[in-house]
Parts: C-alpha cells; sequence; structure tokens
C-alpha cells in the first residue's frame, strides 16, 4: 500500500507565536491563507481556534471540487497543529521559531492509499500539493508580514 507524504517547508519573517496564532485561528486566520486557486470554502462547524476545532472545506484538484471534514488537534501547541480528516489524510503544520522575527514553517500531508490507484495518486498528490503548499506558505507570509504592518 502506497504511503503518500510530502512536506513544503518556508522560512517566514515574522515571530513564530504570530505566524501560529494565524495557523489556528480558523474564523479570521485559516481562511486568509488559503489560496483561492486550491481552496473554496471554510466553514468552522465547532470551536474556532486549535485543538477541538471541527472544520469543512473546499479543495480544488483535478477539475474537480471535493469536499473535506476533519478534526484539529494541537499536539505541541503554539508550534504544532494538525488536522486529521475523516478520510483519514493527515495535514500537520509545525512552526519553529528561528530568532525572535522569524520561523521556519512546514506543512506536511500524509495518508495511505491501497491499490494500483494509490500508485498514481502518489504521483499525482505530490506534484499536486507541493505547488498548493508553496502557494499557501507565500500567502501566509503575506499575511502575517501585513499583520505586522498594522498592529
Amino acid at each position: 500500500m502506497p504511503n503518500i507524504r510530502l512536506s513544503e517547508v518556508r522560512q517566514i519573517p515574522a515571530p513564530a507565536p504570530a505566524i501560529y496564532e494565524i495557523i489556528a485561528d480558523y474564523r479570521t486566520g485559516h481562511p486568509h491563507i488559503l489560496p483561492a486557486k486550491y481552496f473554496g470554502a471554510l466553514d468552522v462547524l465547532e470551536g474556532g481556534r486549535g485543538a477541538g476545532t471541527k472544520i469543512r472545506f473546499e479543495m480544488k484538484a483535478f477539475g474537480r471540487l471535493n469536499i473535506a471534514t476533519g478534526d484539529v488537534t494541537e499536539p505541541r501547541p503554539g508550534t504544532e497543529l494538525r488536522e486529521t480528516l475523516t478520510s483519514g489524510i493527515v495535514t500537520t503544520f509545525l512552526v519553529e521559531p528561528r530568532g525572535p522575527n522569524a520561523a521556519m514553517v512546514t506543512i506536511t500531508t500524509e495518508y495511505d492509499k491501497p491499490g494500483i490507484l494509490g500508485w498514481f495518486e502518489k504521483i499525482l498528490a505530490t506534484s499536486y500539493l507541493r505547488r498548493v503548499y508553496t502557494a499557501e506558505l507565500a500567502q501566509l507570509e503575506r499575511v502575517a508580514l501585513e499583520r505586522l504592518r498594522t498592529s
């Protein structure tokens, strides 16, 4: 059974706590980091910040609009946030300080997909999600820097 796993990393010139807060805030932060080219609506079903939040979102992939639901946990509050979808896909956001005004942010997705279709999906999903996460990290940087300028 193919294990599909990929990560994208970006150093962002903003304090790690500020970046983490944007990611963990599913009402007013996280929706702003999702590139419209790849995502539709993000709805909060329960909670809204960090652990205990339940989400529903739309993702555009390969000409289709996919709807997913999941739960948010914080294995390491303030550093690591995890979205576990009902489909078994797990996406982790890791925010590691690199001094007082910079952080390394890593987005990692991992899941298993059985059968021959899993091998095809491993090739297609890896390439596609790299583009998605590169755009998402760039947008996260723009949002973080804008919030720093206006605070």
